[in-house]
């Protein structure tokens, strides 16, 4: 059995769905299980409409919700040709439609948007993607099985961002899902979304349908999940920053988990974990292509020459250095620290300590105030906004002499502000000014990869493993 996971922008329209479909029924034989997210911006909408709302703009909610009606309608109707499912399928919608423009009249009303009902409006391109490519498999002669999510994806009650909760998972995955895959049925679910124990619907984050995937993969016993998406696998950098970037056909866990974090997009961080836990391959695939080879994230990757793998960079970081002569050298000190991110549920990034002071670097500023104030009661705080993370990458850094060298001498005399070398000597990162982001990638990229490395895990773009 394997987990196929699609993104939104495989399933963005009635082709990309008609490539989804086809793809499933090539992998139909490995026991499928599918994993969609929202078409492509709906999310983003559904939002919108939904802060629209508590705004008092009623009339711009309702409008874009209409938009988002009228792309659904479009789509269905190129995906279908029985015209008696199409007239169903539209009523279903339009009822959908009209229960969330009466969420948003009373959010108007309230004047109070909560992350509860936030979720229950973003949950609704999950469940009307999932309700359209059911049908259109359906009608192509698979045996598609829709099952909502929520019947199994038990999460705590922090809505927008809740954890799941996996024993409860496990148990509701297996008795529900296993049945209906055993018999032949390629079930059909909703990334991104669960439920709390009592029913009401909750959300995972911001790209969880990668982790739905995952936490699927985990308790099925996956043979592996595919997460198919718009790009051709894990690159060697961003091709918008560097257009020369390579494909890795293999990468590990670990590599792929520090690339997620510091700005790679192909992956949500969080998506590794229940994967690396159960052992189970994860492969990353392109929709647009789908006869490419992928990357393939494993645990114990073939050993390579390649010191350096990738480069990650992420924006809108914000350093704090934080310095007490007082005291620094006291017992609790850096526990002082982290106790304040912690009570304000403020992730940090990187770490660097020197004899005078501590530096620390988040990407989240909501609670920054808070924080600040009560970091100003026991120690002297400057902020440095504007800042950017350049993350480089590779399992062999650790042991191949003159790294660190070659990368302050392409960087030239691009600032760093900040050097952070990873518990587990496979990442190095860097803080930059944003402004030299871009240029710093460039330069570290053609250090490392230009001329490609003539090593087997590289791979250009737009080339199959079979060519």
């Amino acid at each position: 059995m394997i987990v196929m996971k699609f993104g939104g922008t495989s399933v963005e329209d009635a082709r990309a769905m008609t490539t989804v479909i086809e793809i499933v029924e090539r992998e139909r034989h490995r026991k499928p299980v599918v994993v969609l997210s929202a078409i492509a911006g709906a999310t983003n909408m559904l939002l919108d409409a939904a802060r629209l709302s508590v705004e008092g703009k009623l009339d711009e909610a309702t409008r874009l919700l209409n938009e988002l009606l009228e792309r659904h309608v479009l789509i269905l109707e190129n995906l279908i040709t029985h015209r008696t499912t199409i007239q169903e399928l539209i009523l279903e919608i339009r009822r959908r439609f009209d229960e969330l423009k009466n969420l948003c009249q009373g959010i108007a009303i309230l004047g109070e948007l909560t992350n509860r009902s936030l979720d229950a409006i973003a949950s609704v391109g999950e469940r009307l993607s999932t309700l359209i490519v059911a049908r259109g498999m359906e009608e192509r002669g698979l045996p598609a099985e829709l099952v909502d999510a929520r019947s199994f994806m038990m999460t705590d009650e922090q809505y927008a961002n809740a954890a799941p909760q996996m024993p409860f998972i496990e148990t509701k995955a297996r008795e529900l899902l296993l049945p209906l895959i055993n018999t032949g049925k390629i079930v059909i679910t909703q990334g991104f979304i669960g439920s709390t124990r009592k029913g009401i619907t909750t959300t995972l984050g911001r790209g969880g349908s990668d982790y739905s995937a995952a936490i699927i993969g985990a308790v099925l016993d996956a043979e592996e999940i595919q997460i198919w998406t718009d790009v051709d696998g894990v690159l060697t950098g961003d091709p918008r920053i560097v257009p020369s970037a390579k494909k890795l056909k293999v990468i590990s866990f670990r590599e792929a988990s520090e690339l997620a974090y510091f700005g790679a997009k192909v992956l949500h961080p969080s998506t590794i974990l229940p994967a690396v836990k159960k052992n189970i391959p994860v492969i990353v695939l392109n929709s647009r292509r789908p006869a490419a080879s992928g990357t393939r994230i494993v645990s114990d990757p073939p050993k390579s020459n390649a010191a350096v793998k990738s480069i990650a960079s992420k924006k809108g970081i914000t350093v704090i250095n934080i310095q007490s002569t007082r005291m620094l050298m006291a017992y609790g000190f850096l526990e002082s620290i982290f106790s304040v991110f912690s009570r304000h549920k403020t992730p940090v990034d990187l770490v660097s300590t020197s004899e005078v002071a501590v530096s620390l670097t988040i990407d989240n500023t909501s609670r920054l105030e808070e924080i600040l104030q009560e970091l100003e009661s026991f120690a002297e705080v400057s902020v440095f906004r504007n800042k950017a993370i350049v993350c480089i990458v590779g399992e062999q850094m650790h042991s191949t002499v003159g790294i660190a060298d070659r990368i302050f001498h392409a960087l030239g005399d691009i600032n760093v502000m900040m050097i952070s070398q990873g518990a587990s000597e496979i990442n190095m990162s860097l803080v930059v000014d944003e402004t030299d982001v871009v240029e710093a990638v460039r330069r570290l990229h053609k250090e490392f990869f230009e001329p490609v490395p003539e090593l087997e895990i590289f791979e250009s773009i737009g080339t199959n493993s079979s060519d």
